[in-house]
């Protein structure tokens, strides 16, 4: 570390005066802290609000924890620290644990409640926004609410829930945004400022570990770039556009180029054996006699290359779960093993810890003991079909440095705790649902941010697989841009409509949602078009004079010859049209050429020349008319989709409205308050309604999952053999006959519909729910246990609102049904 210059130090003893609890607090970090994350932390500690955006692993949680800080200061102040998604927050909530003890900590995610009104409680943002719409007692001395990975606003399912918790946090709660990096941050933090008051923009583009990009070709790790000295910019490296432009020609092995590469390698190690910059430029490919495909190698040897490299540990981004279990599947079938003695005995002993609660008679089913002996060779995979359990032991084990290599999906890159040495990207695109497509800049950007682990590697390595086809142009051109647009994906939703309305009436409700940032874009939007259409009225101004004529009026004149012009062009392509339409046409053809000839600008010397003039002023019209309904199309057009949505309410008196256009809640809109979910409507009329009284626990549970499952695009719907017996088929039946009233009603009000509920889950989750054995159970879902215990927890969710809003009989069966879902594998929870 250099030493400071006496300026510096007089700087930094100026700030430690002005800024105080930034600098104990700083002086108390295992490293030193970056500008960007003090500069957050004198936001804080001077009473403002910060937006902070860096790119992943530069530690921007590190601002979030001195808004911590701050409030455990203080004798009652409270802190509530946001994540998208569960597994975010146990991580989180594990690390806070370890500072603040036990009893400082709480954790809330629907599922789990531990320590609930603690001074430090980590949640889903989705539980915050429950407890704002309640009037929660635990919001009360809340100072600070940390919102992580605060992008994922974007979100087209779930981004609403942040922007609700953004606008209706009290206004003395100051908000920590922590947000990869985006390239429009100044846009969303003056949105911020808005809605939250003084609020600090923080942006930093410097990741703290650099990262290294290469390509793989056959054995060799060539780099993406070529910056040698004398290149003032990054370039290509010309050795890859050569491979290329040899369309599928192999290296010669030349011994001279194998060796010099291998001492290039070898040489950019450093004595603690971390591996440096690798060799710039490289040789020349030598173009074999018989050009052969350039072939892949096995992933058991691209290990074993990055192991030599002392580039492990690695994770491998493969864009599908069947690809990440296959992967660990070869590795296993080559005997490759990556693991000491020593370190295969921590494996188990920590494997054996951590899953004692699962049932004996269940490891099986899991594929428990393969999946141990994976990890004790050192690899394993990492996806959503993956028991929670499972995946919670990859991260603990990768992190301690025991599992070097996991073959993960892309939900790796969401916030996960896990960061590499290296990542490897077998392709540059992946199966969205419907065709293969190219990943996005800001999709490698995230995924390859997981390279370099701060105050541990020198740097980070971005490793490419060849494959027929790349271009590295192209990979160049996703490794260079660093950013992505950070755009709202609000809309308002009947459970959103009954609470603003609950709490603040009609009116205040429609202010409220135009201040949500889907409506601040859409009006920035606004004032861009509105820009547009100015300048082009002072054009229209220019050519209305050009074309002026002291014969008469020319706009009119150039009118006629336009409506002219236009039914002869229609007369002409239309040939086909009835013998009655074309001789229609001719008349009203021949009353415009008298019209056109009678008129005084007829008779102009100059008439061609205004005519000119007048084409350019009817053309850019057209095009202020069309601005003109872009901006009314997005001015209001938040509050305007909130009206139909109160239409719709009204209409099945969820929602009485008054002639004076104010709106209060009925009975049934008062349940709806509490019902949260993509079918609050459909969920809180079935109730009102009465479907499901005649339903017994597990036929209850089949049903919600109905309501919360979402079938994969090939899966057919459910037929009558797979579906529970009984009752069950007559409320599903009812079920889906009010969903397509209500599906035609919103779209009567001109709101997207939505699609049916899906069965196709039901049978499988009506026999947990009556206590079948897992194995069976998971023949019938034909699904991994991960996505079965996934959508077992969503179930849960509705089960527990419904025992919540329901009748008492149908509440007293909700209960039963949740217990029937919480056993087993789904109420196993490791926090």
């Amino acid at each position: 570390m250099s030493v400071p210059s006496p300026a510096e130090r007089f700087a930094r003893a100026e700030a430690a005066r002005a800024y105080p609890v930034t600098a104990a607090f700083a002086d108390a970090q295992r490293f030193e802290l970056d500008p960007f994350q003090i500069a957050g932390c004198h936001a804080l500690e001077s009473g403002r609000s910060a937006l902070v955006a860096a790119p992943t692993g530069a530690g921007k949680t590190i601002v979030g924890e001195f808004a911590i800080h701050l409030a455990m200061r203080e004798p009652s102040d409270k802190a509530f620290y946001t994540t998208p998604m569960k597994a975010l927050s146990n991580q989180k909530f594990r690390e806070l644990v370890d500072v603040y003890g036990p009893d400082g900590v709480g954790l809330l995610t629907g599922d789990t409640n531990i320590n609930g009104n603690a001074r430090v409680v980590v949640m889903t943002t989705e539980v915050l926004r429950n407890m704002l719409y309640a009037g929660s007692p635990a919001l009360r001395d809340l100072r600070y609410v940390v919102m992580d990975e605060v992008h994922y606003l974007a979100d087209r399912f779930r981004g609403a829930v942040w922007e609700e918790v953004i606008i209706h946090l009290p206004p003395a709660v100051r908000i920590v945004s922590l947000s990869a990096t985006v390239s429009n941050a100044e846009e969303f933090g003056d949105w911020l400022d808005t809605v939250r008051g003084d609020t600090d923009v923080i942006v930093s583009e410097t990741r703290p570990v650099p990262l290294e990009q290469h390509v793989l070709v056959r054995g060799d790790l060539l780099p993406l770039f070529d910056d040698r000295a004398g290149v003032a910019t990054a370039q290509v490296n010309q050795e890859l556009m050569r491979i290329r432009s040899f369309k599928g020609s192999t290296y010669e092995n030349n011994r001279r180029v194998q060796a010099s590469r291998s001492a290039a390698m070898s040489g950019s190690r450093a004595r603690d054996g971390q591996h440096r910059r690798p060799h710039r430029g490289g040789h020349r490919p030598v173009r074999a006699a018989n050009a052969q495909r350039i072939e892949r190698l096995d992933r058991p040897e691209v290990i074993e290359l990055l192991a030599r490299s002392n580039l492990l540990p690695a994770i491998f981004f493969i864009f599908s779960r069947a690809g990440c279990d296959a992967a660990v599947q070869q590795v296993r079938r080559s005997g490759a093993r990556f693991t000491s003695p020593e370190e295969r005995a921590e494996i188990r002993a920590i494997v054996e810890e951590r899953t004692r609660t699962l049932l004996e008679e269940d490891l099986a089913v899991l594929g428990f003991w393969e999946w141990r002996e994976n990890l004790e060779r050192g690899v394993a995979a990492h996806h959503a079909g993956l028991l929670p359990a499972f995946k919670e032991v990859v991260e603990e084990l990768y992190q301690r440095k025991l599992v070097k290599v996991v073959f993960a999906t892309e939900t790796l890159a969401l916030g996960i705790n896990m960061p590499a040495r290296t990542v490897v990207l077998e392709k540059l695109e992946k199966f969205n649902g419907e065709a293969r497509v190219a990943i996005t800049s800001g999709e490698y950007t995230q995924l390859t941010g997981r390279a370099g682990r701060r105050g541990i590697d020198v740097e980070g390595h971005a490793v490419v697989q060849w494959t027929e086809g790349l271009d590295p142009q192209a990979v160049a051109a996703l490794a260079s841009r660093r950013t992505y647009p950070l755009n709202s994906s609000f809309r308002p939703t009947y459970n959103m409509a009954v609470n603003l309305i609950d709490q603040f009436g009609r009116a205040r409700a429609r202010e409220i949602l135009e201040s949500s940032f889907a409506q601040f874009q859409a009006d920035r939007a606004v004032v861009g078009l509105a820009r547009q259409v100015k300048d082009a009225e002072e054009s229209l101004a220019g050519y209305a004079k050009a074309m002026s004529c002291d014969k008469g009026d020319f706009a009119a004149y150039s009118g006629i010859r336009r409506e002219l012009s236009d039914l002869e062009k229609l007369n002409r392509k239309d040939a086909n049209a009835s013998r009655q339409t074309r001789d229609k046409r001719q008349r009203q053809i021949s009353e415009l050429r008298r019209r056109m000839q009678r008129h005084p600008c007829h008779q102009c010397p100059d008439r061609e020349h205004h005519a000119r003039w007048a084409e350019r002023y009817w053309k850019l019209n057209r095009t202020v008319s069309r601005l003109r309904g872009q901006i009314d199309a997005r001015t209001g057009t938040v509050a305007r989709v909130f009206d139909r949505i109160v239409d719709v309410l009204a209409t099945l008196d969820y929602v009485r409205v008054e002639p004076d256009e104010t709106a209060t809640l009925t009975p049934a809109g008062r349940t709806m308050r509490r019902i949260y979910g993509e079918r609050d409507l459909l969920v809180a009329e079935s109730l009102r309604l009465g479907l499901w009284e005649s339903l017994d626990a597990p036929s209850l549970a089949a049903l919600a999952c109905a309501l919360v499952y979402e079938p994969r695009r090939d899966e057919a719907g459910a037929g009558e053999r797979a579906l529970p017996r009984g009752a069950f088929r007559e409320a599903l039946a009812q079920t889906l006959d009010l969903w397509q009233r209500l599906d035609d009603l919103e779209q009567d009000s001109r709101l997207p519909g939505s699609e049916p509920p899906a069965a196709g889950l039901s049978l499988a989750m009506h026999q947990w729910a009556k206590g079948m054995p897992l194995d069976r159970v998971l023949r019938e879902a034909d699904m991994a246990a991960g996505d079965f215990v996934r959508w077992a927890k969503q179930t849960i969710d509705l089960l527990d609102q419904m025992s919540l809003v329901a009748e008492p009989s149908l509440a007293t069966v909700a209960r039963r049904a949740l217990d029937g879902v919480r056993r087993g594998i789904v109420a196993y929870s490791s926090v």
